[in-house]
């Protein structure tokens, strides 16, 4: 029943990011994003962590220590920007993330809060949680820098005034 309900979440939020990656003319990544949640490893953990309330990879961390779905899904996933870490000898470094993973990430952002904020979604939601959670992140500045701008701009207007933002400020810039 616990996969059942999983897959249900992981439908909602594909078809949520992949009509937003479309209206921003992003067709690839609207069919590809997150097609490694359907993977025997991501599904398993999705089947046994599920709570419905946060992603069953932040409750597998809090067990083990670790989430083997997320190391799965974040070397697979380019709008992820741990994918865009690189470990040298100086220690971690952030490559910048090309603009249109950069804008699938932001609307990811916006699908998940959509799938698990429900009909208590605002949009500032994704970016009171980013500013919760940046000082963790190991991200390029550039690409930082753009990814607030988007939120920023999303907390003070709508989904479809930020869209029409998009196309008009980022979406050349996506190759």
């Amino acid at each position: 029943m616990a996969l059942l309900k999983h897959l249900k979440v992981i439908n909602k939020h594909k078809y949520h990011v992949t009509r937003l990656c479309f209206r921003c003319g992003l067709y690839k990544q609207g069919i590809l994003h997150d097609l490694s949640k359907y993977s025997p490893i991501e599904l398993a953990t999705g089947a046994k962590y599920f709570d419905g309330t946060r992603s069953p990879n932040g409750v597998e961390r809090m067990e083990k220590g670790y989430s083997e779905a997320w190391l799965h899904h974040k070397g697979r996933n380019k709008h992820h920007w741990e994918y865009w870490v690189d470990f040298g000898l100086e220690g971690p470094s952030a490559a910048p993330m090309p603009m249109c993973y950069l804008i699938e990430s932001f609307l990811d952002r916006i699908g998940a809060t959509i799938v698990y904020r429900g009909k208590d979604f605002k949009v500032d939601d994704p970016l009171i949680y980013y500013n919760r959670t940046r000082p963790y992140y190991i991200i390029e500045e550039k690409t930082d820098e753009i990814l607030l701008d988007l939120l920023n701009y999303l907390a003070n207007s709508d989904i479809d005034q930020t869209i029409e933002y998009i196309k008009k400020e980022y979406v050349n810039k996506t190759k």
